[in-house]
């Protein structure tokens, strides 16, 4: 904006301007306004004429002075006070006094120092005493070879650069101490004269109390300014420890530091709460003495509210403050335009440090000064009155975009400028108002949570009393960046790879960028650190890459990040060494250094012996103690050349084995302990066996170890019999008695002496075969799967050792009837010796089986008993094998069934039960016994319609019945108990891989197989099958092509019986498979579809035509020929198309009636040969699970009746068989 505006300074120098004489001065004073200021400069309180010295430049718009004295000229001359002033027609700005100095490094004066001599344990100071330098020089101490000169709690350097000694000592002669002196403006050091000291020792002092050296006295004061640093020194004798407390109060912490060995305490940042009593406290083991400092603190001027630019409108009032603190108080003076205000000006008043305008007019703006001091110093600030009326402008861009993270603050700015000061007002639809937003005096709009709904455009309008202004803006709330899956603590091995994942979500329209961070630096720059999208991987670990890492997903608005540690860790490192103490016949302690546990605490340590005598190079483990132990105390066995070596165990693994130890040699003994695990038992009937756990080399504890091998028989001899044996582990006494206890002893001895006595432990010579069989052997038949026999007991000198149970053995010899296909399998019982009875399960029904007891011991089983035969009784038979229904029409059904697998007994006959459709309880139908075998059905007509037939036990083929009932209108479910048809619907079709079986399957087995077998196979018994694994199809993939298979789907129990199988199968394989055309996409093939599907279109409107007139279509002329006196036509109204209505069943509930059986066999009705049945290409129609049949209209009917060539199969002439 082009609005004039009266001077502001915007850069000045320091007050205190300190210059180097070796460079040309530059004095800065920079400035803004409208129209730009122009600028004057005045020196020592007079105006400076720039152009009178040539010397002295003013840069062009800018009032930087440049004083070059690059001619020789002296920097002194130009020393003085300086103030710059900023011009325009507005007002004047002035700077702050600047007092210009140049630096000064001046030389030490010369003199002469005496060397000094000192006695050993007194205190000492070497005085520095640099030259007044502009600013203060760095002082430090240092030898002829420039070599700081070390310092201590003894020897330390004070504020003022002195070198004290708390008490010297000989070496601390030298003749090279030198003080020397920095002065960093001018980037020089001088030197002091080298100091020489001497310490004599021929007179020490003794040890005493601390002493302070400096300050002498015990109180002493400090003045300090509030924002700069105190320092506080001691100096004490001889070398005591120091401290320092504050009297009431505590020392601040965070600014406060102990220099210089604790002789210094350095506060920074003094503030007025730091002034109080300090006290330092020395102390040693012959005292303590203590020093107090009390520190003032004051304070020059600062800024408790600096003035502020006003802008007024022409007779608007308004303020300026001024407000300044500091110790002694600041005074306030006012200035304008860079002069004391003196003029009474009824729009201005002044009131202390307030300046009050009111009813200001056009043009009486000005810039106004306030200077507040103190004796420690002065503050300048300027601030101008400008007084404009202008209309209300936004400044903030027009359509700005505002993105924010949800949840987060938005801040919506509207800068604006007017005078008067305009009022801001923000809409959203409607004014905004409420505790959801803040308005900031600035225009600012501020929403503390920013949600979706915050979304859109906002318009703030800026208004007084001149105009109005407006501008739009837009808010976009974005999603957060959130870390879905951080980072996790990883524990690597070392040469391992590890994956850092970090996944997270941001919202759709951010530009995200992962970045990873180890140890909150940038990642190695190796090719081992892979950074994918959502990971980080690190191959090939090693122990430098242990670190802290995190990612950090960044968009332009927000970030997330999340952190894991990375340990990495390896085997323990070998331990070091190895060390043998305290060594003494039977045991030894070892020591040893553990290596690095590399991250991972170890948490054992293994040591291992060596045996150089016996088994020199086989390391055997001795002992483990934990990971915190260094030592161990290791028992010895005698006769050992011991090495030993340790391993360190941590999470990881074992650490590589130590270097071995020295070897330790242990003398011979006698053994200290016999051979264990010590029996005695027979392998034959006249031997004893007597066996041991022979010594190892170190338990043989010397050379020419043997055993004495002792025995007698228990209760019979007196005296042992012994025999000494060498190198075995065995010894066999011969000619015993059969089966007698026997005590038994091995005692261990060597060159040095035997072992101690050994204790007794009790065998038994061998044992020989039972030579009775048990008695009075009787078979109890419990039902047809189980029998119990009983025996009576054999003698107890019949068994000739230790009785351990008697066996029954027990076969099927064969089956009661002739369709068995069980084998004659072995089976065994065992029973425990005091047994006399037992029960044998699993026994087959219906069956003859044979049995033989036995009692056996150790050595074996004796004679048998007496064979025992019996019978087991018929049990239940399995589920027939098959049940559908062949046929059915309006009043009969032609059910089939197969014989069960398992008869388990002789057939008797067949169980069928039947429910009417709305009954829910079933209602035995009737008991079928066989049909004899030339008879495939048979019918009967008893006065309740239940049929009844008969079948001998020869009749193995499929039975079939049939059932009339002369009620069409009743609606039977038929199912046979105890199962339905386990298989139906078995297909084959080609696929790929070969001939796809499918089928369903009712059946609760779960173990299915397809077996197939080429077709008139030579070897018909013998069918290939393959499991089935829990799907209702299968690929045969090994048919040969061109043959044909007989293909059959069967269930198996878990005994391996079939249980179900489907009907057999005929599958074809083809020689070759042609390619096929998919004819219906054949244009011809459309075409003639097409109008075969309008032909009969045709016809049926023909038919529709002539049914209307009257006209009678065959089969009802058919019907009306051969009509059944039992059925009562129906009306045409009262066809339902396609299935019967459930109002159809409610007419009558009246049973089957008895069906009539046709002579040739076939169960066919008078009066309709166009009946359901024969709607469908086949009769067969199975059971669903329910019990309600389902009519399967597939292949040919088994009814004899042939069916006019020209009489049309379609719903309307199965409709026209219902009436």
């Amino acid at each position: 904006m082009k609005l004039p505006q009266p001077p502001t300074i915007t850069h000045q120098s320091p007050k205190d301007f300190i210059i180097d004489p070796r460079e040309n001065i530059v004095i800065h004073c920079e400035a803004k306004g409208k129209p730009h200021p122009s600028f004057s400069w005045t020196r020592n309180g007079t105006h400076l004429d720039i152009d009178k010295d040539p010397k002295v430049l003013m840069k062009p718009r800018s009032g930087t002075l440049v004083l070059d004295i690059s001619g020789g000229q002296r920097a002194e001359e130009y020393e003085g006070v300086y103030q710059c002033s900023a011009h325009n027609e507005l007002g004047t700005a002035v700077s702050n006094s600047i007092i210009l100095r140049q630096s000064r490094s001046p030389l030490w004066s010369k003199e002469r120092i005496s060397p000094i001599i000192a006695q050993k344990g007194q205190s000492l100071i070497l005085r520095c005493r640099p030259p007044a330098g502009l600013p203060p020089p760095i002082i430090f101490w240092m030898d002829n070879n420039f070599q700081r000169l070390p310092q201590s709690r003894r020897v330390s350097q004070a504020l003022n650069g002195d070198l004290f000694f708390s008490n010297i000592l000989p070496e601390d002669s030298r003749s090279d101490y030198i003080c020397y002196a920095r002065f960093p403006h001018t980037q020089t050091i001088q030197q002091k004269q080298p100091i020489s000291v001497r310490v004599l020792d021929n007179n020490p002092v003794d040890e005493r109390e601390p002493v302070f050296m400096v300050p002498s006295e015990s109180v002493s004061s400090a003045v300090v300014l509030r924002g700069e640093i105190l320092e506080m020194e001691t100096a004490e004798i001889p070398t005591p420890a120091i401290s320092w407390v504050k009297h009431n109060s505590e020392i601040p912490s965070g600014r406060a530091s102990f220099l210089n060995f604790s002789k210094t305490l350095r506060i920074t940042d003094v503030s007025e709460a730091d002034a109080g009593e300090y006290r330092c406290i020395a102390n040693n083991h012959h005292g303590s003495v203590h020093h107090t400092i009390r520190v003032t603190v004051n304070a020059a001027p600062y800024w408790i509210s600096a003035p502020r630019n006003l802008v007024l409108a022409p007779g608007e009032m308004g303020i300026i403050t001024c407000r300044a603190a500091g110790r002694p108080k600041p005074s306030i003076r006012w200035l304008m335009n860079g002069l004391p205000i003196e003029s009474q000006d009824p729009s201005r008043s002044v009131e202390g440090d307030t300046l009050i305008f009111s009813e200001v007019q056009t043009g009486s703006s000005a810039v106004y000064q306030c200077n507040a001091s103190n004796e420690y110093g002065y503050l300048l600030s300027n601030a101008f009155v400008n007084v404009l009326a202008e209309p209300p402008r936004v400044l903030t861009l027009p359509n700005t975009v505002y993105q924010v993270i949800m949840n987060k603050p938005a801040l919506l700015e509207c800068v604006t400028f007017g005078s008067p000061a305009p009022t801001i007002t923000w809409f959203k639809d409607s004014m905004l108002e409420g505790n959801a937003y803040v308005f900031h005096e600035n225009g600012t709009l501020e929403i503390h949570m920013s949600h979706p709904s915050n979304s859109g455009k906002y318009t703030c309008v800026a208004r007084n009393s001149l105009s109005l202004s407006e501008n739009h803006v837009y808010l976009q709330v974005k999603e957060p960046t959130r870390i879905l899956r951080p980072p996790e603590y990883r524990v690597v091995q070392r040469n391992r790879d590890v994956v850092f994942e970090c996944k997270a979500k941001h919202d759709p329209s951010l530009v995200p960028t992962m970045t990873w961070l180890k140890d909150d630096g940038e990642l190695p720059d190796d090719e081992r650190f892979r950074v994918d999208s959502d990971s980080l991987t690190i191959t090939d670990v090693t122990e430098s890459d242990a670190g802290r890492y995190t990612c950090i997903m960044n968009t332009t608005l927000d970030q997330d990040s999340a952190s894991a540690q990375l340990t990495v860790v390896e085997q323990p490192g070998a331990p070091t060494d190895l060390e043998l103490t305290d060594l003494v016949a039977r045991s030894v302690q070892l020591t040893w250094t553990p290596g690095e546990e590399h991250n991972s605490r170890i948490k054992k340590f293994l040591i291992q012996y060596e045996d150089a005598l016996h088994q020199s190079g086989v390391w055997h483990n001795l002992t483990e103690v934990p990971g915190t132990k260094t030592t161990a105390h290791l028992k010895l066995s005698p006769y050992v050349h011991y090495s030993f070596r340790v391993l360190a165990l941590n999470n990881v693994g074992f650490s590589r084995p130590s270097m071995p130890s020295r070897q330790y040699r242990t003398s011979p003994a006698a053994p200290d302990e016999n051979p264990t695990e010590v029996k005695g038992h027979g392998t034959e009937h006249n031997n004893l066996v007597i066996t041991w756990k022979p010594l190892t080399p170190q338990q043989a504890n010397g050379p020419g170890l043997e055993y004495k091998v002792m025995w007698r028989q228990q209760g019979i001899e007196t005296y042992w019999t012994s025999v000494s044996v060498a190198n075995v582990s065995k010894f066999v006494v011969s000619g015993t008695p059969t089966f007698v206890p026997y005590e038994v002893m091995v005692q261990a001895l060597n060159d040095y002496g035997p072992g101690p006595k050994p204790g007794a432990v009790i065998g038994y010579s061998g044992e020989d075969f039972p030579s009775a069989a048990p008695g009075d052997v009787r078979v109890l038949v419990l039902n047809s799967t189980l029998a119990e026999v009983r025996w009576s007991p054999v003698p107890l000198e019949s068994v000739r050792g230790r009785l351990q149970g008697y066996k029954v053995h027990y076969h099927c010899e064969r089956s009661l009837h002739r369709h068995s296909s069980h084998y004659n399998k072995q089976s065994t019982e065992i029973f425990s010796p005091n047994k006399t009875s037992g029960k044998l399960p699993d026994l087959l029904p219906y069956s003859i089986y044979s049995l033989r007891v036995t009692a056996f011991n150790g050595r074996g089983e004796g004679p048998t008993s007496a064979t025992q035969r019996f019978e087991t009784p018929e049990g239940v038979p399995s589920a027939p094998s098959f049940f559908k229904v062949s046929t059915f029409d309006l009043d009969s059904l032609m059910l089939e069934w197969g014989p069960p697998y398992e008869r388990n007994g002789r057939l008797t006959g067949y169980t069928f039960k039947y429910q009417t459709g709305e009954e829910t309880c079933p209602f035995t139908l009737g008991t079928l016994t066989a049909l004899p075998a030339n008879k495939r059905d048979a019918h009967s007509n008893d006065d309740l319609g239940f049929p009844q037939a008969y079948a001998t036990s020869q009749n193995l083929s499929p039975s079939r019945v049939s059932f009339t009932d002369t009620v069409p209108q009743l609606y039977h479910q038929w199912w046979m108990l105890p199962v339905a048809p386990a298989f139906g619907n078995v297909s084959s079709s080609m696929s790929k891989d070969g001939e796809l079986i499918s089928w369903q399957y009712w059946g609760p087995e779960k173990l299915l197989y397809v077996e197939y077998i080429i077709d008139k196979s030579k070897n018909p018994a013998y069918w290939h099958k393959e499991k089935v694994n829990g799907s209702q199809f299968h690929v045969l993939k090994g048919l040969k092509k061109g043959l044909a298979y007989k293909v059959r789907v069967v269930a198996r129990g878990h005994d391996d019986r079939a249980v179900h199988h489907s009907e057999e199968l005929l599958v074809k394989v083809s020689a070759m498979v042609s390619p096929q055309v998919d004819i219906a996409t054949q244009g011809w093939f459309i075409g003639l579809m097409s109008a075969i599907a309008l032909l009969i279109l045709i016809l049926l409107i023909i038919c529709f035509i002539k049914r209307n007139k009257g006209g009678k279509y065959p089969v009802k002329e058919k019907e009306d020929a051969h009509g059944d006196p039992e059925i009562q036509p129906m009306k045409e109204d009262d066809i339902t198309f396609g299935e019967y209505s459930e109002s159809d069943f409610d007419e009558d509930h009246k049973p089957l009636k008895g069906s009539r059986t046709p002579s040739g066999g076939t169960d066919k009705r008078d009066g309709s040969d166009d009946s359901l049945v024969d709607c469908g290409d086949s009769g067969d129609t199975e059971f669903s699970e329910d019990g309600s049949f389902i009519g399967q209209y597939s292949g040919k009917s088994d009814r004899d009746t042939t069916h006019d060539s020209s009489e049309l199969l379609s719903p309307v002439n199965a409709m026209n068989s219902f009436v």
